[in-house]
């Protein structure tokens, strides 16, 4: 089933899907996360794709061995820390999924030079717009329904989020498996099944993002915190 069918079938069809996809929201809630990524996995094969920066690593294992050979889009800022691609390319080569590096549509140099340079310090919307949001658009398009290692407890703006929703912006489903796991939840996966970690996590970076936009966290401080430390931005605008 397309996301991108337009007229009074399409929109029908859009309609049905999203009812679809609110019902298993509803059914699927306290499910395991294997549970729902392996129901996604069965009802759309090949149109599921998840979307990981590597700082969601539990999410990725988890997928790689709920779903085998899922579809994985990593959007490459080109700012991203050293550890994370380290990590990526572990996941890439160690684990059973398909990866897909998606790059922004300019480098980082010929931002620069229409942008002027460090735009993130300057204007970090319109960064992340240009670097994350418009690449993971074109990184999603072929796809029916996606999956994200959003949690409730991440932020304020993310503390209603289902297990399985509607992506109305996109008109995709859009999957949140471990929207309901506390910390302790997936400190005691990562145990349980040795799942490798992106090693700034040893470091003291509890949320992963761009090098120049994210720092390591003081003990009992907010996990998030350690994001565009210093202004009000709170989200990268992928999920808004």
């Amino acid at each position: 089933m397309s996301a991108t069918i337009t007229g009074s079938t399409g929109t029908d069809a859009l309609d049905a899907l999203r009812a679809e996809a609110e019902q298993a929201g509803r059914e699927l809630e306290g499910a395991h996360p294997s549970e729902i990524l392996r129901w996604a996995a069965d009802r759309f094969g090949k149109d599921l794709v998840l979307a990981s920066s590597m700082g969601d690593e539990v999410l990725v294992d988890l997928a790689a061995k709920a779903a085998p050979g899922i579809d994985v889009i990593f959007l490459d800022t080109g700012y991203h820390f050293a550890e994370t691609i380290g990590t990526r390319d572990y996941y890439a080569d160690f684990t059973d999924i398909s990866l897909r590096t998606i790059l922004p549509l300019r480098t980082v140099e010929e931002q620069d030079a229409e942008h002027g340079p460090r735009l993130h310090d300057r204007n970090p919307d319109l960064c992340c717009a240009l670097r994350k949001v418009e690449p993971l658009e074109r990184g999603l398009a072929p796809y029916t329904a996606w999956v994200t290692g959003m949690r409730r407890e991440d932020a304020p703006t993310r503390s209603d989020i289902t297990v399985v929703g509607w992506d109305a912006k996109r008109n995709k489903v859009k999957l949140n498996p471990i929207a309901a796991w506390t910390q302790a939840d997936v400190d005691a996966y990562v145990e349980a099944e040795h799942v490798v970690l992106n090693p700034l996590r040893q470091a003291g970076y509890a949320s992963i993002g761009c090098a120049p936009c994210t720092r390591a966290v003081a003990p009992g401080e907010d996990p998030r915190a350690g994001r565009w430390s210093g202004t009000s931005k709170i989200e990268c605008g992928l999920h808004t």
